[in-house]
Protein backbone atom coordinates (compact mmCIF):
# COMPACT_ATOMS: atom_id res chain seq x y z
CA UNK A 1 0.00 0.00 0.00
CA UNK A 2 1.17 3.29 -0.38
CA UNK A 3 1.32 6.46 1.44
CA UNK A 4 -2.15 8.03 -0.22
CA UNK A 5 -4.00 5.12 0.56
CA UNK A 6 -3.46 4.61 4.18
CA UNK A 7 -4.07 8.54 4.68
CA UNK A 8 -7.28 7.84 2.84
CA UNK A 9 -8.28 4.74 4.73
CA UNK A 10 -7.48 6.50 8.02
CA UNK A 11 -9.50 9.79 7.01
CA UNK A 12 -12.53 7.64 5.87
CA UNK A 13 -12.41 6.24 9.25
CA UNK A 14 -11.63 9.06 11.41
CA UNK A 15 -14.98 10.54 9.66
CA UNK A 16 -16.74 7.69 10.41
CA UNK A 17 -15.92 7.33 14.10
CA UNK A 18 -17.06 10.92 14.34
CA UNK A 19 -20.69 9.72 13.26
CA UNK A 20 -20.52 6.66 15.43
CA UNK A 21 -19.30 8.08 18.65
CA UNK A 22 -21.98 10.79 19.49
CA UNK A 23 -24.52 7.67 19.09
CA UNK A 24 -22.64 6.08 22.12
CA UNK A 25 -22.99 8.82 24.79
CA UNK A 26 -26.68 9.22 23.84
CA UNK A 27 -27.89 5.55 23.90
CA UNK A 28 -30.52 5.79 26.22
CA UNK A 29 -32.41 8.80 24.61
CA UNK A 30 -34.52 5.62 22.75
CA UNK A 31 -35.30 4.31 26.36
CA UNK A 32 -36.63 7.86 27.50
CA UNK A 33 -39.10 8.17 24.93
CA UNK A 34 -40.48 5.08 25.39
CA UNK A 35 -40.71 5.60 29.42
CA UNK A 36 -42.78 8.70 28.81
CA UNK A 37 -46.59 7.85 28.90
CA UNK A 38 -48.25 7.44 25.40
CA UNK A 39 -52.01 6.17 25.18
CA UNK A 40 -54.13 5.29 22.35
CA UNK A 41 -57.70 7.00 22.17
CA UNK A 42 -60.14 4.80 21.01
CA UNK A 43 -63.34 6.46 19.15
CA UNK A 44 -66.27 5.13 17.38
CA UNK A 45 -68.57 7.51 15.33
CA UNK A 46 -66.59 10.49 17.03
CA UNK A 47 -67.54 9.34 20.92
CA UNK A 48 -64.99 7.39 22.94
CA UNK A 49 -64.56 3.72 23.52
CA UNK A 50 -61.78 3.22 24.96
CA UNK A 51 -58.13 4.64 26.35
CA UNK A 52 -55.32 2.22 26.81
CA UNK A 53 -51.55 2.85 27.93
CA UNK A 54 -49.09 2.02 25.52
CA UNK A 55 -46.79 -0.74 26.85
CA UNK A 56 -43.98 -3.07 26.29
CA UNK A 57 -46.43 -5.62 27.13
CA UNK A 58 -48.53 -7.73 24.62
CA UNK A 59 -52.53 -7.18 24.97
CA UNK A 60 -54.94 -7.18 22.84
CA UNK A 61 -58.57 -5.29 22.41
CA UNK A 62 -61.36 -6.06 20.54
CA UNK A 63 -63.71 -3.46 19.72
CA UNK A 64 -67.26 -4.51 18.58
CA UNK A 65 -70.37 -2.56 17.87
CA UNK A 66 -73.19 -2.31 15.29
CA UNK A 67 -70.71 -1.42 12.37
CA UNK A 68 -68.75 -4.26 12.68
CA UNK A 69 -65.17 -5.46 14.96
CA UNK A 70 -62.29 -4.35 14.90
CA UNK A 71 -58.80 -5.92 16.54
CA UNK A 72 -56.13 -4.00 18.06
CA UNK A 73 -52.87 -5.65 19.44
CA UNK A 74 -50.88 -3.07 21.78
CA UNK A 75 -47.25 -4.24 22.27
CA UNK A 76 -43.18 -2.64 22.12
CA UNK A 77 -45.06 0.57 23.14
CA UNK A 78 -46.96 1.40 19.80
CA UNK A 79 -50.68 -0.22 18.75
CA UNK A 80 -51.08 -1.86 15.62
CA UNK A 81 -55.03 -3.28 13.72
CA UNK A 82 -54.29 -6.89 13.28
CA UNK A 83 -57.91 -7.85 11.92
CA UNK A 84 -61.10 -5.90 11.07
CA UNK A 85 -64.15 -8.11 9.21
CA UNK A 86 -65.00 -4.81 6.95
CA UNK A 87 -64.58 -5.66 3.22
CA UNK A 88 -61.75 -3.15 1.96
CA UNK A 89 -59.73 -4.31 4.74
CA UNK A 90 -57.43 -0.70 4.58
CA UNK A 91 -57.17 0.15 7.71
CA UNK A 92 -54.70 -3.35 8.29
CA UNK A 93 -52.68 -1.47 5.68
CA UNK A 94 -51.75 1.47 8.19
CA UNK A 95 -49.18 -0.95 10.27
CA UNK A 96 -47.50 -0.52 13.67
CA UNK A 97 -47.62 2.62 14.97
CA UNK A 98 -45.88 4.46 17.97
CA UNK A 99 -45.75 7.69 17.77
CA UNK A 100 -47.44 10.96 19.19
CA UNK A 101 -49.91 11.73 16.42
CA UNK A 102 -50.11 8.56 14.73
CA UNK A 103 -53.45 7.20 13.90
CA UNK A 104 -55.13 4.05 12.47
CA UNK A 105 -58.54 4.62 10.74
CA UNK A 106 -61.24 2.16 9.65
CA UNK A 107 -64.17 4.29 7.53
CA UNK A 108 -66.29 1.40 7.22
CA UNK A 109 -66.92 1.10 11.02
CA UNK A 110 -66.30 4.89 11.88
CA UNK A 111 -63.49 3.76 13.88
CA UNK A 112 -60.57 5.94 14.57
CA UNK A 113 -57.41 5.70 17.30
CA UNK A 114 -55.15 8.14 18.28
CA UNK A 115 -51.69 7.82 19.69
CA UNK A 116 -51.49 10.56 22.23
CA UNK A 117 -48.49 12.16 24.78
CA UNK A 118 -45.87 13.91 24.99
CA UNK A 119 -44.86 15.70 21.58
CA UNK A 120 -41.51 14.46 19.99
CA UNK A 121 -39.36 17.06 18.58
CA UNK A 122 -38.35 16.10 15.48
CA UNK A 123 -37.17 19.90 13.86
CA UNK A 124 -38.67 22.01 11.70
CA UNK A 125 -39.03 19.94 8.38
CA UNK A 126 -39.86 23.28 6.02
CA UNK A 127 -40.49 26.87 5.89
CA UNK A 128 -42.64 28.70 3.68
CA UNK A 129 -42.74 32.31 2.29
Amino acid sequence: MKRGDILLIGLVVVIALAFIIPRWFDRDSSEKNHNELRTAKITVDGKLFKEVELTQEEQTVEVENEHGLNILKIHDYGIEMIDADCPDKVCLSFGFVDRTGGTIICLPHKLMVEIQGPAEEDGIDATVK
